[in-house]
């Protein structure tokens, strides 16, 4: 276990005094008003599961929330997009999935996943300790992998009420709708890639992002961001054919058609960039997804959806240069202004 993973372990079991009035609240790695919460799932072959819950309160609370949810080799430590939704009245909270950042173990296999959809049990955990916290319309702001995870799973709730749980708005950055090179993929599946997957699940696949865009992020290279390199390596995890298989059987869902009914935001860079790319075009494109394809796809979530492309964004747009980031929050801003105000009634 890393020392970031035991700080978080540690903060988890045990509440410190300042919390007594919420027994189940402990203060998080991030320090401040930040706070997490272990959220218990079910048990499976490789022991104890849990994920993490992650809450930065607004000191002007209207029943607003936001639920961020993280991409692949990834985990919450985006203060300013917090720090942002906190601003406008909009409480803050993000959950860390099974297996990944706050919620990853020792016996764990790093991000492992056989089926995207098991992931709604925590979502749907998630959801009801916001409502009983007094949410009482939420969104999702969710990038990469998430965002993928994300629209399927409100496709899956979109019977649901927003006063019963239902999403208000869905917001993506950087969605993982496609593959961005798909010649490997394909060579791999269906076929091989279903029979490998059913027979060695946990078999590592000759595909990697490489650490370009890691480094183009982290302070200790060429970014400006710090955060724990064993819950975010700088080239990722290593890709296995069951994870693998349960995003293209995610993808293929997206690709006939979602009916998300909620106000969707998907937001892109302009320009998408070879893995093997380096120097200052990691700076100003997507270095990870194919941008057009995010596009293309965005269509396929729902009746309202509004892309939105941003000019020199990266791959998780609000971890780009400072004036992108800007406009980022500008175009948020906007659009939750028409489409999650602080005035629109429960529906």
């Amino acid at each position: 276990m890393s020392e970031h993973q035991a700080r978080v372990s540690a903060g988890a079991d045990a509440a410190s005094p300042a919390d007594d009035n919420e027994p189940d609240w402990a203060p998080d790695v991030l320090g401040g008003d930040y706070r997490a919460r272990i959220v218990p799932l079910p048990e499976e072959g490789d022991g104890e599961l849990t994920a993490t819950l992650v809450r930065r309160r607004s000191r002007r609370t209207d029943g607003r929330a936001v639920l961020y949810l993280h991409g692949f080799s990834d985990y919450f430590f985006q203060t300013e997009l917090a720090e942002y939704f906190a601003d406008q009245g909009i409480d803050f909270y993000a959950l860390e999935l099974r297996r990944h950042g706050r919620s990853l173990r020792p016996h764990h296999i790093p991000n492992f996943i056989t089926d995207l959809r098991d992931y709604f049990t925590e979502l749907d955990a998630a959801m009801r300790i916001m409502r009983s916290e007094g949410a009482r319309r939420v969104a999702i702001n969710a990038h990469s992998t998430g965002g993928l995870i994300a629209a399927l799973w409100a496709h899956e709730i979109r019977d649901r009420p927003v006063a019963d749980g239902g999403l208000a708005a869905l917001m993506l950055n950087s969605p993982w709708f496609d593959v961005a090179d798909p010649l490997p993929v394909r060579l791999l599946a269906p076929p091989i890639l279903e029979i490998l997957a059913r027979v060695r699940p946990h078999a590592v696949l000759p595909l990697r992002v490489g650490d370009g865009y890691g480094r183009s992020l982290h302070r200790d290279h060429r970014g400006e961001w710090t955060f724990d390199l064993t819950a975010k390596p700088l080239a990722g995890f290593p890709v296995r054919a069951g994870w693998l298989r349960a995003v293209l059987r995610g993808h293929r869902r997206l690709h006939a058609g979602l009916k998300i009914p909620c106000p969707i935001l998907v937001m892109c860079s302009t320009r998408s960039v070879s893995r093997g790319s380096t120097g200052g075009l990691l700076r100003r494109a997507d270095a990870v997804l194919n941008v057009e394809k995010i596009a293309r796809w965005s269509v396929a979530l729902g009746p309202q959806v509004t892309i939105c492309r941003i000019e020199d964004g990266i791959h998780d747009l609000v971890l780009s240069a400072a004036p992108v980031r800007k406009r980022v929050y500008e175009e948020m801003s906007t659009w939750l202004d028409l489409h999650f105000s602080a005035q629109q009634p429960s529906q």
